[in-house]
């Protein structure tokens, strides 16, 4: 489909989706999260082993357009409907993606922008770049996975100050609060990012798959419920041709060739 929000390309393995409404600092409207929903089942249709979401212009997004949803005297609009139909799937369907997801905030993301970067698998944002849970601003709880991954990646204390206070966090700050993964000059973003890309669309796309599965489940399971988790993954990925490919490379003292398979 022809897409007017978004950009998006699939080349050599590697998948961009770029949020492209720059004039609205790339805030989600109706139109967005459609053609959001459309690239991502493209991009599990279509061979890709990675996958690249930033912004364009000077923000990666500011969350929701309220223009899209104006307030009027006399109209109630269910928020929470608006939750169940787009944000709820889009932070799903990033955590549940059959490859890495690579989040590269080029600018200020804010309310439900901020989560849907931390919804991302590995996350890199130039120094310039900020977070903000905006919500409390306009008298609403972090939505979009927020409220869930704010506690486990900086700890109850910081998580009740960023959604109570709504403060910007520096891409710095973030970094050493370990809500990301690295911090980088804003004019070594694109190129931190696309080496990357490109190494995860050559790696064991199956193993990279199980570590997230694994991971991400993790807090709802015992040590013995892990242990059998991760019996299960080295069982099932000891019997695929990339671990074969692994072993046979290690032995042979050269690079390994692996097909995600």
């Amino acid at each position: 489909m022809a897409f007017e929000t978004i950009l998006f390309s699939l080349q050599e393995g590697v998948a961009h989706l770029t949020l492209s409404r720059p004039d609205k600092l790339n805030s989600f409207n109706g139109a967005m999260h459609v053609e959001v929903r459309a690239a991502l089942a493209q991009v599990v249709g279509e061979g890709a082993r990675v996958l690249v979401l930033t912004g364009a212009g000077r923000a990666f997004c500011a969350g929701q357009d309220l223009g899209d949803r104006a307030v009027t005297p006399g109209r109630h609009i269910d928020l929470g409907e608006s939750i169940e139909t787009n944000y709820k799937p889009l932070i799903l369907a990033l955590r549940n993606l059959p490859m890495p997801v690579i989040a590269a905030v080029n600018g200020v993301a804010a309310g439900a922008g901020a989560n849907i970067a931390l919804a991302c698998d590995v996350v890199i944002a130039a120094r310039s770049a900020s977070f903000v849970q905006a919500f409390c601003k306009i008298g609403l709880v972090p939505d979009s996975g927020g409220t869930w991954s704010l506690p486990r990646l900086v700890g109850n204390a910081r998580a009740m100050g960023l959604a109570m206070l709504g403060d910007k966090l520096s891409a710095e700050q973030a970094e050493n609060w370990g809500l990301i993964w690295r911090c980088v000059e804003d004019a070594e973003l694109k190129p931190t990012v696309d080496a990357l890309a490109q190494h995860f669309a050559h790696a064991p796309t199956r193993c990279l798959v199980e570590i997230k599965r694994a991971i991400y489940g993790s807090g709802q399971h015992s040590l013995e419920q892990q242990l059998d988790i991760e019996r299960d993954g080295q069982s099932m990925l000891g019997a695929s041709a990339d671990y074969a490919e692994g072993v046979a490379a290690f032995t042979e003292k050269r690079p390994p060739k692996f097909t995600g398979v």
